[in-house]
């Protein structure tokens, strides 16, 4: 078993033999100006806090610009820097959660490196930490993106949250820090398309909030299209909630009910008035095309549960590496 409390690097002979470790994860995709900022931007917030040693790692999704080299340099000159390269991008949902995994620390600090999530905020999550707190999540109270933006992704939190069988936190998407005993828990679930942060809300213990307002991104362009945002958005719904499929159920038996009644008052109406009312094809024509919408959707959902279950039977590895630094 890996020992969780040894020193790392530089860290030799200056702090006591049993110095709690953190470890701080960061994915990387095409984050060349960014990596190096982050990393000195954490390690300014770690020397506030000598009483702790700290492994920083960064895990590369196959970028195509210079963020491996930018990677191996800055592991080159700090030991306490660890990377990991995957062969390809495994996408935004299971690289991060193996980084994660990964982690030797007593309380692992998932962020993200473009500095959205700000390392300032480590300091307040440490303190939490120390007062008993097994999570502290971070939680957006306000946004310095686009208002709409910022809107909607609160639409959608309020969707997951009113859908949800697990209470979920509002504006929280995964930063924050976790003791190793939740870790551990996510560890033996062994979940091949993990969400993670409504995992750390269904096993973890009740959780301490920090609220904090998100920075603009200053380096770069987000990573994040409407592909990737619909994926997330879908993995949140199928995985903590069966409404969506229930949902279906009830609006079938609410549309079969609806159309019973209708045929019924069309078949009293035409019988009372048999020469002068003629139904016509509009009703035929609409109610069939309402149906077939409504199937069409429901079997999307249905695709999506299906979907999520294939994943999980294939029980495929969250990424392949292609190269390991300073583990």
């Amino acid at each position: 078993m890996r020992d969780r409390r040894r020193l790392v690097g530089s860290n030799v002979g200056t702090r006591g033999a049993m110095s709690r470790l953190i470890s701080i994860v960061m994915p990387c995709f095409n984050e060349q100006d960014n990596v190096r900022i982050a990393f000195e931007a954490v390690k300014t917030v770690m020397a506030a806090h000598p009483s702790y040693d700290y492994e920083h790692i960064f895990i590369d999704n196959a970028s195509t610009d210079r963020t491996p080299e930018a990677l191996r340099e800055l592991a080159v000159e700090n030991p306490e820097v660890k990377v990991i390269l995957n062969v390809r991008n495994f996408g935004h949902v299971r690289s991060p959660y193996h980084a994660v995994l990964q982690s030797a620390g007593d309380a692992v600090i998932p962020m993200a490196s473009d500095l959205q999530d700000p390392p300032e905020l480590i300091s307040q999550f440490l303190e939490k930490w120390e007062q008993g707190f097994k999570s502290v999540v971070a939680v957006k109270s306000s946004s310095d993106e686009s208002w709409l933006m910022y809107r909607i992704r609160g639409l959608y939190y309020k969707i997951v949250q009113r859908l949800s069988d697990v209470p979920q936190v509002q504006n929280f998407t995964g930063f924050g820090l976790y003791d190793r005993t939740v870790i551990d828990v996510l560890r033996d679930l062994k979940d091949p398309y993990p969400y993670f942060r409504g995992l750390v809300l269904e096993f973890g213990p009740e959780p301490a909030i920090v609220e904090f307002t998100q920075p603009r991104r200053k380096h770069g362009i987000t990573k994040n299209n409407f592909y990737t945002l619909y994926d997330l958005a879908m993995l949140g719904v199928t995985s903590h909630s069966r409404v969506p499929l229930r949902l279906a159920t009830w609006l079938g038996f609410l549309s079969a009910a609806a159309s019973l009644v209708a045929g019924m008052a069309y078949l009293v109406y035409k019988l009372l008035n048999w020469q002068s009312f003629s139904v016509g094809l509009a009703p035929l024509i609409i109610g069939l095309f309402f149906l077939s919408s409504v199937q069409l959707f429901f079997l999307g959902v249905i695709g999506e549960y299906v979907g999520a279950a294939y994943t999980q039977v294939l029980r495929r590895p969250l990424v392949v590496e292609r190269e390991r630094i300073n583990f």
